[in-house]
């Protein structure tokens, strides 16, 4: 059960494709995934882990709750 924290973006992208989500595509300065009617920004490779609060602003892009989230 993942809690909504920081996360590494690789855990990120692996968890999203759990709940639906395509594979990245190409969208100007950041790459995007989609799920139905969703889109969800993916983030550009940084050092480091994706902070709370973009973990939480990406999913709520996606329509996914953190209950969602947490059942994984």
């Amino acid at each position: 059960m993942p809690a909504v924290g920081p996360i590494k973006r690789r855990d990120l992208i692996k968890r999203l494709k759990q709940l639906g989500f395509s594979d990245p595509r190409s969208g100007g300065s950041h790459e995007y995934i989609k799920r139905g009617r969703y889109r969800a920004t993916r983030p550009n490779p940084h050092e480091g882990e994706i902070s709370q609060a973009l973990h939480l602003r990406i999913l709520r892009q996606a329509g996914g709750s953190r209950e969602e989230w947490e059942a994984l």
